[in-house]
């Protein structure tokens, strides 16, 4: 991270700039700044992104997408169903707003996560070399947007739109690995707090940023505080372009208060679920809470990265898909209200917001966690893990939308057509993001990656 302070202000006030990305044992600075350099088109991009919002917990398939009210008691939706605008399709009866969009959006009724673990597949697994997806697309685009300067790569935990949140847990994994690829392309997180990051702050008044002496004073600060911990062995000729940088603004995207206070109450989701309606007897409640404070808003903050020249947005709330009706969690009908009712309002509201800025065809949006729910509700009014069925949600991208993939058996617990794996949607995604045949000849890229992008078998009712 790259952060401009002002001094007279004090150090506890809000950064009023923060460009670039810090990763463990890489910087990516000069790499920014060297952007110009390397700002002509690249035939390989299709000029898309993607935010993958992770619903981690593992979601009910019967809930959500796929209600089964045909089922018997003990199996079907315990809220019910809602038809949606497409004939003969209901969700779950708590997503009544996603409901009249559902022909904007592909639902895949046959996604099978392959196992019930609580993990962080599919965001970070084995297809994608152990890293995040988005790691992947920086691996190859770069870390920085040539034009914008704006990392390529971030992931939104609650506290980067809410400071009172809980951190983001790596309980079941971290969502920021990058496997072999390589802790240079590790995603550029809002809000980290690490020594490094320390090490890259400008102290610097406002009134003095058109002081190139200055400017070059806390850069040389800032190598040597590097240097010294060996991130970095140089910021090389590239310092002299830092001020170019401050003057593009790219801190702005990640400054929801630069938004119309308008669409902000627009996506807000905090006052669907009130923390002094979430029963406390659960050891999980703050999440429920802090689920519903920042949904939303991390959805809109992902919108405005991509805006600005991000290719791939990770956006997870903290634990709270996990509805065994335990000591931690709250059974699935009271679960839904919790969570439920959030997730219908912040993908209904971005829905509306990307279609009237003109961007559903640029973003693709998907949803789904790491598992799904056991096809019969347990003595408490719970589901329990269950990996052979999930729910999967994709919306835009240039995706055929409108349409349901595949069908579960009557039981909602296997797939009846052919199986949607995780290997299938990672697929889909560097399909979005990538003209394949274009990276399968590149030079540079490394063989593994290549095979990632270009070797997996797409979503076929989806793409193209």
């Amino acid at each position: 991270m790259f952060s401009i302070f002002d001094q007279r202000e004090g150090y506890n006030r809000r950064e009023f700039l923060r460009v670039g990305s810090l990763a463990l044992g890489g910087l990516s600075l000069p790499q920014l700044l060297a952007a110009r350099a390397a700002s002509e088109p690249k035939s390989f991009l299709t000029d898309k992104s993607v935010i993958f919002l992770f619903l981690q917990g593992g979601p009910t398939q019967f809930e959500t997408f796929d209600p089964k009210m045909s089922a018997p008691d003990g199996i079907r939706s315990v809220t019910g169903e809602v038809q949606t605008t497409l004939p003969g399709v209901t969700f779950g009866k708590t997503f009544e707003k996603l409901a009249r969009q559902a022909h904007k959006l592909a639902v895949v009724r046959s996604y099978r996560p392959g196992d019930a673990n609580h993990d962080i597949k599919p965001v970070v697994h084995k297809d994608t070399l152990g890293a995040n997806v988005g790691s992947i697309y920086s691996r190859v685009v770069g870390m920085n947007h040539p034009v914008s300067g704006m990392p390529t790569n971030v992931l939104l935990y609650p506290q980067a739109v809410d400071s009172t949140t809980q951190p983001g847990t790596q309980s079941f994994g971290n969502l920021g690995s990058t496997g072999s690829v390589g802790a240079a392309y590790a995603p550029f997180v809002p809000g980290g707090s690490s020594t490094l990051q320390q090490n890259m702050k400008l102290k610097l008044s406002r009134d003095r940023l058109d002081d190139r002496r200055a400017l070059r004073t806390q850069l040389d600060q800032i190598k040597r505080n590097i240097d010294g911990s060996g991130a970095m062995q140089a910021m090389d000729r590239f310092e002299e372009q830092a001020f170019d940088v401050v003057l593009r603004g790219v801190g702005d995207a990640f400054d929801l208060s630069k938004e119309d206070p308008k669409t902000i109450e627009r996506y807000d989701t905090a006052p669907l679920v009130r923390p002094e309606a979430i029963n406390k007897k659960w050891n999980n409640h703050k999440n429920y809470a802090d689920n519903a404070k920042s949904l939303g808003k991390l959805l809109l903050m992902a919108r405005r990265l991509c805006e600005a020249g991000c290719g791939f947005v990770t956006a997870t709330t903290n634990f709270v898909w996990d509805m065994h009706a335990d000591v931690n969690n709250a059974p699935v009908e009271e679960g839904m209200r919790y969570m439920g009712a959030p997730l219908d309002h912040a993908l209904s509201a971005f829905l509306e917001d990307v279609e009237a800025r003109g961007l559903s065809e640029k973003i693709l949006l998907v949803a789904c966690g790491e598992m799904g729910r056991t096809p019969r509700v347990n003595k408490g009014g719970g589901r329990d893990h269950w990996g052979n069925l999930g729910p999967l949600l994709l919306a835009g991208g240039g995706l055929k939308m409108g349409r349901v993939v595949g069908q579960s058996t009557a039981n909602g617990g296997d797939p009846q057509t052919e199986p949607i794996g995780v290997s299938n949607l990672t697929s889909t995604i560097m399909h979005t993001l990538f003209d394949t045949n274009e990276v399968r000849v590149m030079r540079g890229v490394p063989t593994d990656v290549n095979r990632v992008i270009t070797e997996g078998e797409p979503i076929r009712d989806l793409v193209g």
